[in-house]
């Protein structure tokens, strides 16, 4: 695990207590990727699959994550970020244990935020984030957050 995976995990877990609860475990980062791990025992509904809410935070999670430490990379850390929206589908029933994916927007579009947030001291980005089963790449859920940067 490298020291900016354990910097965020210890972040999450110390500010959203939950995060611990859920057993969430930062998995990777780098070139722009953030995947974190959710246990299924963990989470795991009267169906024998992952609860849904649980599905909804890890998703979260991610994008508010990549956000962490993308704005870190980049110098930017007097900012707190707040999910504003989120639009989420279940396609596949989760019945393992997940990894939850968040990837880096287009670059154009991650200059603009950052230099509207220099300028205005708030800024909104849209984040896609997807989760899938452990051994598989079809995406169980999909989730579009949009957050907000403000002073």
């Amino acid at each position: 695990m490298s020291r900016d995976s354990r910097y965020l995990e210890s972040i999450l877990h110390h500010d959203i207590p939950l995060t611990r609860e859920m057993g969430l475990k930062v998995l990777d980062w780098q070139h722009g990727q953030l995947q974190l791990h959710l246990p299924l025992q963990a989470n795991i509904n009267h169906k024998s699959t992952m609860f849904g809410g649980s599905l909804y935070c890890g998703a979260v999670l991610a994008g508010w994550g990549w956000l962490h430490l993308q704005l870190r990379e980049e110098g930017v850390e007097d900012g707190h970020i707040v999910i504003q929206e989120g639009q989420i589908s279940y396609p596949l029933p989760v019945t393992r244990d997940a990894t939850v994916i968040c990837q880096a927007p287009e670059e154009k579009v991650w200059k603009r935020f950052v230099a509207t947030y220099k300028r205005h001291g708030r800024a909104r980005l849209t984040l896609e984030t997807w989760i899938v089963n452990d051994g598989s790449e079809e995406r169980a859920v999909a989730f579009s957050g949009q957050y907000v940067l403000h002073r």
